[in-house]
């Protein structure tokens, strides 16, 4: 099977540290976060992994080799120029001719990537996202009233519940028909492009361990929460 990590962020809002080394090298526990995400994704079976890069894409190519050591094979490519997180799929459009699965560089997850792989196989629809419900405490109490201004109940703060996209995503191949080449072209936009014009996306919910490491405290908690989960 068939995988994309998008790793050419320029992972502003994790600097200092990304000053130096790039974002999906970043040590968590004894490996660095993208080689974390390449054995997960080994050990659900998938043997072909492709990295788009663009920021320090040579750092990052020579850390990871061919993906021997990992016992998958790494293929890299690199765009010239920007082309956001969905746009660098058509540098590598002649090699997924398949179902895919794609995953952004700075997320760490116990997901399941094949059971997700074989949801989004028995869809009708060529996207299925990955999505998480991530919980927040409110700071506040919440007020309900009537009609006539009497207080029926109150929600002493309570906890506020959102399903937001995970950054996993698995692609069917004609997938491409609606993403342009050679042009900045986000997740967001496909998802409003599909949407609008009535073209089905299926939803696969994550219930594992997930995080988005896109902030030092994110990065913080994952170093912290690494032995527990891997």
């Amino acid at each position: 099977m068939k995988a994309v990590i998008l790793a050419g962020g320029l992972g502003t809002r994790l600097a200092p540290f990304t000053d130096v080394i790039p974002k999906p090298l970043l040590p968590i526990g004894e490996q660095s976060l993208m080689e974390v995400q390449i054995t997960t994704l080994a050990a659900h079976g998938f043997n072909e992994i492709y990295i788009a890069t663009n920021y320090k894409s040579d750092y990052v190519e020579a850390y990871l080799g061919d993906g021997s050591k990992y016992g998958v094979d790494l293929v890299f490519s690199k765009e010239e120029v920007r082309l956001g997180t969905c746009g660098p799929l058509t540098l590598l459009k002649e090699h997924l001719t398949e179902p895919f699965l794609m995953m952004n560089g700075d997320v760490l997850t116990k997901s399941d990537h094949s059971r997700m792989y074989e949801f989004g196989m028995n869809q009708e629809s060529n996207l299925t996202i990955g999505t998480k419900v991530i919980t927040h405490p409110f700071r506040f109490g919440n007020v309900q009233v009537s009609d006539d201004d009497l207080v029926t109940n109150l929600e002493e703060k309570p906890d506020l519940a959102f399903e937001i996209l995970a950054g996993i995503y698995f692609f069917k191949p004609d997938i491409f028909a609606e993403i342009p080449e050679n042009e900045y072209f986000g997740m967001d936009d496909l998802l409003h492009k599909m949407l609008r014009e009535n073209k089905p996306v299926s939803r696969y919910s994550i219930t594992e361990y997930w995080l988005d490491i896109g902030q030092v405290d994110d990065y913080t908690q994952a170093r912290e929460e690494y032995s527990k989960h891997f």
